[in-house]
This record gives C-alpha cells, structure tokens and sequence, in this order.
C-alpha cells in the first residue's frame, strides 16, 4: 500500500454521498399518483413504473449522439404501450418522464452530516467527486445536491474517454490533484466500478460502501475495507494512516 498517508480520496456520488436509489423512488411513486388520478390507469401505473424502471436498470451509457432526454422519453413511451396497448403517446411519456425527473432531483440531498464530514476531510486530504454515467444527467444532480463546492475537483465519466472501473480515469483524476495513485483512496457502493476500478489502478486502499449489508459473488473484486456508511470513512482512513506509521 506504500509508505505515505493517503493525499487524496476519490468519492463516488449515486448512493454512497446521496440516496439516488431512494430519490428514484419517490419519484416513481409521483408517477403513479399522476397516472391513477388524472389518467385512471388503476392497475396499470405501476406496471409501468415497473416496466420503466427495468429500461434504466439496463441502460448503458454510450458516447452516442442520443440524448439522454429523447432516451429516457422512449422508455416511458414504451413502457406505456407495452402495458396499455394502442397507439404510442409521446405526450403522456414527457409528463410521466419529467415528472419522475424533476421529483427525483428535488430529492437528491447532501445530508448535513455528510458536509460535516467533507468539510472536515478536506482540511487534511484532497477530495475529488468521481461519478460515471451521462454528462447532463450527471451535471443535473450535482447541481442539485450542490456538492461540487466540498471537492476540489469533479470528474464525470460520461465527459472522458472511459469511465470507471478504467484505469484511465483514475490516473486522470490524480493528475487533476497532482497525486501518484498510490496516495489515493477511492470510496463507493459498485464492487464492479468503484472497487474494481480502484484496483486497477493501484490505489492505496479501496472502500466498499455497502448499506444493504449485500453478500458478494465470489468473483467479485475484493475492497481493501468495507463499511456501512459514507461517516465511517474518516474512521477508516485514520486506520489506514496508522498503518503508514506503523510501517514507517
């Protein structure tokens, strides 16, 4: 692991700072209310809720020149008439959409105890934001989460050539900090991204944030540290510079 403290700490976004999942779902369930009440679809609403939620479990970002937005409207549109038949209706699909949307941003939060931390961390390490996935969407929920001001950097991967678990975007963000990536640390939920990508590029150490207490294949990458929640983190790296000492 070398022989110096950790210098900085890369930080995943969707579900290790803020409760993407959760915000998702209250969005879902907007979705739901609209089409019961204003379209009495009773039975169908959550079917296709179900339906659209499967689409973006399968998504693949990919540099094409599709938009994020048309994208997403066409699993709504989709979604709609697999479930009720018929003729497709755009119309009904961008309601459904930027509902879903607009409620699932409102409820992207930083929680006041993880700026606590971030706040306190970065008085002793540099903190980079790195999440994959589409840039605007990305963007939008950095924005609306308003975190980018607790990091001295933010990477998304949806803006480089290749996103985690690469390499490649490891070693870019450690340029971006002036670091080796064997003074980093890289914090996430994805074994097959955060974990894994951290490994590949020879981070000091690799922290697995698992909340649901999820069991792992046994083919999956194995995090140097695992912990239940983002606040264990400063807990962690203290362990991991006590180590540094130790050796030294």
């Amino acid at each position: 692991m070398g022989q110096r403290a950790a210098q900085a700490v890369f930080f995943d976004l969707d579900n290790t700072l803020i409760d993407t999942a959760g915000a998702s779902r209250i969005g879902m369930l907007e979705v739901i209310k609209l089409l019961q009440t204003k379209y009495h679809c009773k039975e169908e609403a959550e079917i296709i809720c179900d339906k659209v939620q499967v689409k973006l479990s399968k998504e693949c970002f990919c540099t094409s020149n599709i938009c994020i937005t048309d994208l997403r409207i066409s699993y709504w549109e989709e979604a709609i008439q697999e479930t009720k038949g018929g003729a497709r209706n755009r119309k009904l699909a961008e309601e459904c959409y930027f509902l879903w949307k607009s409620t699932r941003l409102q409820h992207m939060t930083l929680p006041e105890d993880v700026k606590t931390m971030l706040t306190e961390l970065r008085k002793e390490v540099h903190l980079l934001l790195l999440t994959n996935g589409d840039k605007q969407t990305q963007r939008e929920k950095i924005e609306a989460c308003a975190c980018q001001t607790y990091f001295d950097a933010v990477v998304v991967g949806g803006e480089q050539k290749e996103e985690k678990p690469s390499a490649s975007i490891f070693f870019y963000c450690c340029n971006l900090l002036g670091v080796q990536p064997g003074d980093c640390v890289m914090v996430g939920d994805t074994l097959e991204t955060d974990i894994q990508g951290g490994l590949n590029a020879g981070l000091k150490a690799t922290i697995w944030i698992n909340k649901n207490r999820i069991v792992p294949q046994k083919s999956s990458p194995v995090p140097h540290y695992t912990v239940s929640s983002v606040l264990d983190v400063p807990a962690v790296l203290q362990c991991i510079n006590c180590k540094v000492s130790m050796s030294a």
